[in-house]
Formats: structure tokens, C-alpha cells, sequence
């Protein structure tokens, strides 16, 4: 399969690029971005501009996108920024790619995401996620992961805190609430996006650990 990616350069979509490139089925992946990725024999990695995406562009076409784009309030700055990262690139990703005949779409989500919450973060990703199931891909799964184990290029203190905490208490914890370690949501990702059953879908926290 073709598989195309963005946020690539994250914790998480490090995973996802890392397991695609290793895997047999998937024969080429696509991951644009604002910066360059080190060259390998299956993967396309375009830097491109999110705030103007090419309509055109020939990769846009997959049997599948992997969407792991995000950021954080403190490294946006400000709602505005946070919003146009997390909910309208993954939006804009999903639209080109449809138009092209891209027929699934597999985004890494939140615990809590919904629409209709007071929190902003949550709302924000709730909202990306109903308005991603308007767009009509035969296949949509949001995987919705609670805390993100793994080792971040920058340093988060309070998220390596609570990493730290869940991981000591991680086997009293009731499922959902335990760590989900990047890896383990990658191989989910990619695993739904190889799959893409019809209609839609939600991995849960507990299904992550």
C-alpha cells in the first residue's frame, strides 16, 4: 500500500514512519512537512507550507492517511495557533486527500475529545474529529490515546512528571488511564490504516497500553 503521513517529525508520527518504512505491505510513504526527513529508499517526504498546501500535488493520492499532527498550548502560544495546528492542517490534509480518492483516514486523536466540552483542547479535537466524518471517507478511525509515553525531542516537565507517575502506578490503574507508550499507538495507527475497515471507528486509551 501507499501510505501517506503527516506530522511525521513527532513522537508519535516517528513511530508510524519508522514501522511504515519497516513494513512489507506498505511499498511507499509519502510524509510532507515543514522540514526535510533523511532520505530512504520507499519514502517522499515534500516540505511544504500547511498554510498553502498544493492542490495538485500527484501524492496526495494513497489508499491511506495517517494523520499525527499536534502541538501543545505552551508551544503554540495562543488558542488561534493551537487551533489552526491541531484542527485546521489535519482538516486541510483530509480534504486534498479525498479529492484525490484517498479512501481512509486514521487520526491520532485525544482522550476526551468532544465537540460539545467546555475544555478547549478537548473541544478542539472533538470538533476535528466530527468535522473529519463529514468529509465522507469510506473508512475514519480516531485513536484516542490518554497520556504519551515516549522521549520527546523537547522537554515537557510537568507531562515527564506525570509519565513518571503512571508508569510507577501503571498496574493499579484502571486501563484507560494508564500510559500509552508511543510505539504501541503507532503500531495501532498503522495497523487500522493497513485494515481500514468501512465506517467509523474509535480506538480507546485501553486499548493502547
Amino acid at each position: 500500500m501507499k501510505l501517506l503521513l503527516v506530522g511525521a517529525t513527532g513522537l508519535v508520527g516517528g513511530h508510524v514512519l519508522e514501522q511504515a518504512l519497516a513494513d512489507p505491505d506498505v511499498h511507499s510513504v509519502v510524509a510532507p512537512g515543514r522540514r526535510a526527513l533523511p532520505a530512504h529508499p520507499k519514502l517522499l517526504a515534500p516540505v511544504v507550507d500547511f498554510d498553502r498546501l498544493a492542490e495538485d500535488a500527484p501524492w496526495w493520492q494513497a489508499d491511506a492517511v495517517i494523520c499525527a499532527l499536534g502541538t501543545t498550548m505552551r508551544a503554540a502560544g495562543s488558542e488561534q495557533t493551537f487551533r489552526r495546528v491541531d484542527h485546521d492542517y489535519p482538516l486541510a490534509v483530509a480534504r486534498l486527500a479525498r479529492q484525490h480518492g484517498t479512501p481512509a483516514y486514521v487520526l491520532n486523536s485525544a482522550i476526551g475529545a468532544d465537540a460539545a466540552s467546555r475544555f478547549f483542547y478537548n473541544r478542539v479535537k472533538g470538533e476535528l474529529e466530527r468535522d473529519l466524518a463529514g468529509l465522507g471517507f469510506p473508512s475514519l478511525t480516531c485513536v484516542r490515546p490518554g497520556l504519551i509515553g515516549g522521549q520527546r525531542a523537547e522537554f515537557r516537565f510537568g507531562e515527564r512528571a506525570m509519565v513518571t507517575a503512571l508508569t510507577v502506578l501503571g498496574p493499579v490503574l484502571p486501563r484507560r488511564w494508564r500510559l500509552n507508550p508511543a510505539q504501541q499507538i503507532a503500531r495501532a495507527m498503522v495497523a487500522c490504516a493497513k485494515g481500514a475497515a468501512l465506517g467509523i471507528h474509535v480506538v480507546t486509551s485501553d486499548r493502547l497500553t
